[in-house]
């Protein structure tokens, strides 16, 4: 298995966030199994399931899943679009995920892609409706707050009414929500499953990936966790669409990416 081109359990390096709006490479990548790249009908379904899956999911309201081929050479794939951003950028990343997806994971059986506003996936075994939680990329601020008890408090609290949000039947998997910590500091928190997932499944994939808060997010001022069938996060500016104040907030800030796989 591999992440990127990285064989290891836990991979550190610095990144800065760009501005909301602006494209951005992806966050992360996981490649499992083997190569298909030898076979013309794998790497022809493969092909045919990420077409397909940038062209329903780009007018489909943001998400889609797709199979092509039988036998040993059945893909599935699924696309996904964070919940509250524009149907272009939703487009546009979708089309960038699957360019990048066959030549980062050299058309592996198992192939994942992260990025900022969408995640697309595609694999020779069937994973609809099933929570994957086995391989990530987590994103943390390398700046923590003061008071940390009660900034961790704070956190908890919104990251939980947002996963509520997220798991609720109707909701099509997303939560969003802010919290007022001081006078003049606001957290901002979002949570989203992948719209395959029923809610009980969502709501256990969202509490597997706050389970790893203790770990890695501490009282750090901003942090994601991004599965394969769930992602959360929280910053103290405004991230997620609509953006509060109309514009969009560029934070140049250090962070660290940790990447993680079973």
């Amino acid at each position: 298995m591999e992440f990127s081109t990285m064989r290891c359990c836990m991979l550190l390096v610095s990144l800065a966030l760009l501005p909301l709006g602006m494209a951005a490479d992806s966050i992360g990548s996981y490649c499992s199994g083997s190569s298909y790249a030898g076979s013309n009908k794998a790497v022809t379904n493969i092909n045919s399931v990420l077409a397909d899956l940038v062209t329903t999911a780009s007018t489909g309201g943001g998400y889609a899943t797709s199979t092509a081929g039988k036998g040993n050479n059945i893909i599935y794939g699924l696309a996904q679009c964070r919940g509250d951003v524009s149907a272009s950028d939703c487009a546009s990343c979708l089309a960038d995920a699957a360019k990048q997806l066959p030549s980062t994971c050299s058309y592996s059986s198992d192939a994942r892609i992260w990025y900022d506003y969408c995640f697309m996936r595609y694999e020779n075994g069937n994973f609809f409706g099933q929570a994957d939680t086995d391989a990530g990329v987590i994103l943390v601020n390398v700046q923590a707050m003061d008071s940390p008890k009660a900034f961790e408090k704070a956190v908890g609290k919104l990251i939980g009414k947002a996963t509520a949000q997220a798991s609720a039947a109707g909701s099509a998997g997303l939560g969003r929500d802010k919290e007022q910590y001081t006078p003049f500091v606001s957290i901002y928190g979002l949570a989203q499953c992948t719209r395959d997932l029923a809610p009980l499944t969502c709501a256990q994939c969202l509490a597997t990936a706050v389970s790893r808060f203790g770990d890695y997010c501490g009282a750090q001022q901003g942090c994601q966790i991004n599965y394969s069938s769930c992602r959360v996060r929280y910053e103290i500016y405004p991230f997620y669409f609509p953006l509060a104040g109309g514009r969009a907030t560029t934070d140049m800030t250090k962070n660290t990416k940790i990447v993680v796989h079973p």
